[in-house]
C-alpha cells in the first residue's frame, strides 16, 4: 500500500507518496489540491494507496529536506527514491539529473550526452519527473541557457534557481555513469531574468 502525505510549510504544499520506507513520488505546489493530483499522477497505475493526515517517520524528514531545497539550501541527497517501477533509461537521466549540485545548471544535451539517448527524450522525462524537487529537473535548461520548460511553472523555475544561486564563475566537469556532464553557474540561466 502506498501512502500518501500532503503539508503545508510556510504557504507551499508539499506532497510525498511512500511505500516500504522509500519514495515513490514527490511534489510541491501553492495548493494542496495540485499538489495532491501530481503526486496521484505519478504513483504506479493499479497499485493500492491510502491518503494519511498524519505523516510518517520518513514522510516528516522528507517534509522537512523538501522545504530546505525548495528555500535553496544544500540538502544531503541520499533519499531512498524507488526507481524499480520506472523505465531503466528514465532511472539512468534521474540520477544523472540528481548529481547536478546546487548552485549549478545543465542542459538536456548534455545530460544525453552523459547517458545516451536525445534532448528531446532527457526533455520528456523532466516533464514527468515524479521525484521534484529532489531530482533537481530545475536545473536542467536548454543548451543555449534560456530555461526550456517546468511543471511547476517558469517563474517557480526562475525563483528556484534565484534562490539557488552562489555566485560561481566558472562551468566544471562531474562524473556521470563514468562519463564527464559540464555544469554551468546558476547565474548563466537567469541572465536577464532577475
Amino acid at each position: 500500500m502506498i501512502e500518501v502525505y500532503s503539508q503545508n510549510l510556510d504557504g507551499v504544499w508539499f506532497g510525498v507518496a511512500c511505500a516500504q520506507q522509500q519514495i515513490i513520488a514527490s511534489s510541491f505546489s501553492t495548493s494542496q489540491q495540485s499538489t495532491l493530483h501530481s503526486i496521484l499522477t505519478m504513483i504506479p497505475y493499479n497499485t493500492p494507496f491510502q491518503v494519511f493526515q498524519e505523516p510518517s517517520a520518513l514522510a516528516r524528514v522528507t517534509f522537512a529536506s523538501l522545504k530546505r531545497i525548495y528555500d535553496g539550501e544544500n540538502v544531503n541527497l541520499n533519499f531512498p527514491l524507488a526507481y524499480a517501477h520506472l523505465p531503466t533509461y528514465t532511472q539512468k537521466v534521474l540520477r544523472a539529473t540528481l548529481q547536478v549540485p546546487l548552485g549549478y545548471i545543465t542542459s538536456y544535451g548534455l545530460i544525453a550526452k552523459a547517458v545516451g539517448g536525445g534532448p528531446r527524450a532527457v526533455g520528456n522525462i523532466m516533464a514527468s519527473n515524479p521525484f521534484a524537487p529532489i531530482v533537481p529537473c530545475h536545473r536542467v535548461v536548454k543548451s543555449d541557457f534560456t530555461l526550456g520548460g517546468y511543471g511547476g511553472g517558469l517563474k517557480v523555475k526562475v525563483e528556484l534557481l534565484s534562490r539557488e544561486k552562489r555566485g560561481f564563475l566558472r562551468s566544471k566537469e562531474i562524473q556521470v555513469n563514468g562519463r564527464s556532464l559540464t555544469v554551468f553557474p546558476a547565474e548563466y540561466a537567469l541572465k536577464g531574468l532577475i
